[in-house]
């Protein structure tokens, strides 16, 4: 029994002290809702993370490791939004959004040396995306994912048939998504990718290959659809709406 809390307590906190202090500010201020409770958040948290500037933390939102967390100017995190953020943590940009129930998850107990989620600035990650960061996840500026998007930079071993896959050990090649990147609704990311910037893959696209950049890809696995250039034609039929000035 002792062993089990010692394990669990291991998976919550960087030390016995730390999981005292971190839940203990949760229990007090995570579940007030509206901007009392982001305004009592954006104060608070900073005993336990590292912000720069003001975040807006919502309600429900659950951080794990949050003295590996640095949020910038202006994040916001959605309710629901999970943080699990072991060594060498996670970093979110100026301006970046995370929506609801998005699942960030640095879970490195092997001591992978790469392994960190970091995010560039106005970004968004959708609703109920996963980005799993055992082999490092960095992702640019300006990036997008649509809901249900999945980025995990970690593989299970499976070559031996006569041996359990659990015991074959895994790989954590990592994952580089630059600028200027669309992904699509339902996509999934493997291990080992690079997506070039201005690229755009397509709702429901298994990329297991590079992707250069501003090329479109879409498929299961993720093939070039085609590249993204001056040359193509406007389609002058559909209305194209544009964000004002001083509004995101």
């Amino acid at each position: 029994m002792i062993d089990g809390l010692r394990l669990y307590l291991g998976r919550q906190a960087s030390s016995f002290w730390r999981y005292v202090a971190e839940q203990s500010i949760y229990l007090v201020f995570s579940w007030v809702p509206t901007v009392i409770g982001i305004g009592l958040r954006g104060v608070i948290y900073r005993v336990i993370l590292n912000m720069d500037g003001w975040a807006a933390i919502e309600n429900k939102v659950r951080l794990l490791f949050a003295n590996n967390i640095r949020l910038g100017h202006g994040v916001y995190l959605d309710q629901n939004v999970y943080l699990h953020a072991c060594p060498h943590g996670i970093e979110i940009g100026d301006n970046t959004i995370i929506m609801y129930g998005a699942i960030l998850h640095v879970y490195n107990f092997r001591d992978l040396p790469n392994s960190r989620i970091i995010i560039g600035r106005d970004s968004l990650v959708g609703e109920y995306s996963v980005i799993r960061g055992q082999g490092g996840v960095e992702i640019g500026d300006r990036v997008y994912t649509s809901p249900f998007t999945q980025i995990i930079a970690v593989n299970h071993v499976y070559d031996d048939p006569e041996l359990p896959f659990i015991d074959q050990g895994i790989t954590a090649e990592g994952i580089v998504i630059e600028d200027d990147v669309w992904i699509g609704s339902g996509a999934i990311i493997t291990d080992g990718v690079r997506i070039g910037k201005g690229a755009v893959v397509a709702a429901g696209a298994v990329v297991t290959e590079d992707v250069p950049a501003h090329t479109v890809v879409g498929g299961i696995p993720a093939r070039p659809i085609r590249e993204i250039d001056n040359q193509q034609e406007i389609k002058t039929e559909k209305l194209i709406y544009h964000l004002k000035k001083g509004r995101n």
